[in-house]
Formats: C-alpha cells, sequence, structure tokens
C-alpha cells in the first residue's frame, strides 16, 4: 500500500529512490556470521591485502638493491631485486627455518648487524612485535646511511592465528600511526606513507575473498576512511 501511494503522490524519479530505500540491503553471500574463508583468501586465490603488498613493493622496487633483509623467506626480495641484489639475508625470530641466515629479535637488537643493509623488506612484521617502537629503532640501526625501509602493515584485518599462536598478533594501524612511529625515528621528512582500500575492498578482505574476485578498478579505488594496507617508505639519512 505504501509503495501504491508514493507512486501516486511523488516524481517518478523521486519514487525510485524512495523505492529502492524500501527495498533495503541485499547482502546476497555476506549475510552470514563466519566468513567466506578463515585464511584470509589463500585457500581461494591471492589475497586481497598481498595484492596491495606487491602493489606497494612493485612501485618501489628500485629500492631492493644491494645487502636486503627479509623475514621469514626472500620472496619478495627475488622476485622484486632480481639482479639488484648483491646479498639476500633471511630474518627468524627462532630456530628451524630452513632459509634463515640470522635468528633474532627485532624488537631487543639481538643477533641484528648493525648499519650494513642496504635494504629491509619487512612486511606483515611489526603487527607481530609487541615492542614495535624498540623494533622500529632496531630497523633503523641495521640500515646503512641512505638505505631504505620498505614495511607493510594493516589496517581492517582480521587477526592471524597463525602468528598469534606462535608469536603473537598485536596490532592494526593507521596512516597517523604509521607516520608518527616511524617519523620518531627516521624523521618525518624521511618517511612516506601509502594507503591501499576501500570499503569494498575492505569487506572482501575480512569475508577471505580473494584479489581476482574483484576488478582491478575496485582493488585499485583508493578511500582514506578504510585501510586495508599500509605501505611504508623510511629512508635513513646519510
Amino acid at each position: 500500500m505504501l509503495k501504491s501511494m508514493l507512486k501516486r503522490l511523488l516524481p517518478h524519479s523521486f519514487y525510485a529512490l524512495a523505492a529502492r530505500r524500501l527495498r533495503g540491503v541485499r547482502w546476497g553471500s555476506f549475510r552470514r556470521v563466519t566468513p567466506i574463508s578463515a585464511v584470509f583468501g589463500f585457500d581461494r586465490g591471492q589475497p586481497i591485502d598481498r595484492y596491495y603488498i606487491e602493489s606497494f613493493l612493485r612501485a618501489h622496487s628500485g629500492d631492493i638493491q644491494g645487502r636486503v633483509l627479509e623475514v621469514g623467506d626472500a620472496e619478495y626480495t627475488r622476485r622484486f631485486g632480481g639482479a639488484k641484489v648483491t646479498w639476500s639475508d633471511v630474518l627468524h625470530a627462532v630456530p628451524g627455518n630452513p632459509e634463515a641466515t640470522l635468528i633474532g629479535d627485532l624488537s631487543t637488537g639481538v643477533n641484528i648487524p648493525e648499519s650494513v643493509f642496504d635494504c629491509l623488506v619487512l612486511t606483515q612484521v611489526f603487527l607481530v612485535i609487541y615492542n614495535v617502537h624498540e623494533a622500529v629503532r632496531h630497523s633503523y640501526r641495521a640500515l646503512k646511511p641512505g638505505g631504505v625501509l620498505l614495511a607493510t602493515v594493516p589496517g581492517i584485518s582480521q587477526i592471524s592465528r597463525y602468528d598469534r599462536e606462535r608469536w603473537g598478533d598485536y596490532w592494526r594501524f593507521t596512516d597517523a600511526a604509521a607516520r608518527r612511529l616511524f617519523g620518531d625515528v627516521f624523521g618525518a621528512e624521511n618517511v612516506t606513507v601509502e594507503l591501499y582500500g576501500n570499503v569494498l575492498a575492505a569487506c572482501a578482505f575480512l569475508q577471505g575473498l580473494a584479489a581476482h574476485e574483484l576488478t582491478r578498478r575496485e582493488l585499485d579505488f583508493n578511500d582514506p576512511n578504510y585501510q586495508v594496507t599500509i605501505g611504508i617508505r623510511a629512508i635513513k639519512p646519510e
């Protein structure tokens, strides 16, 4: 009855708008209290945050050269540094990783060499370190003068149970937090922060959809109010 009355009384354009609002939101596959994938979308393809992480590293691949340190493995060092890398180190927190060349702790500086690296590739690392301020400080110390830290941190994201059960999952960040955290150590003028994500990408990522299930246009649209991934480029002054 309400629709019929509105159709008689309102101009067509106003009626169409009112009718859409009366219909409400079509939730479709999102009307659920458990995610479509509970493992960030790895079981469906490339996770959406990995799409953003790799976009950030691709844009700054020129920095990945000389002696490079990465955490866990050297996948991104090899892929984005290539022949520009003269020495590749892999840092791991505990023994047992066959790829590791260093067993150390960024939060304490234990076994972290000082002033030797041209580039640090630290993707999704700082969220699992409780003493994050010290981790940034020791990252700074590990770089040569003029060296570059390329880091990514999560904004909107689920908890990583894998990390939480091993060494912890403590932090989610904003661009303001990243600028201050890294700026306090490297100097604000030496830090660039880049944002990735929008409301659609954030919802899809929380549900565990993979990057190929959104269009490139949907993934690349940037809305700073919905920060899925934050990229930080920090340079140690000469």
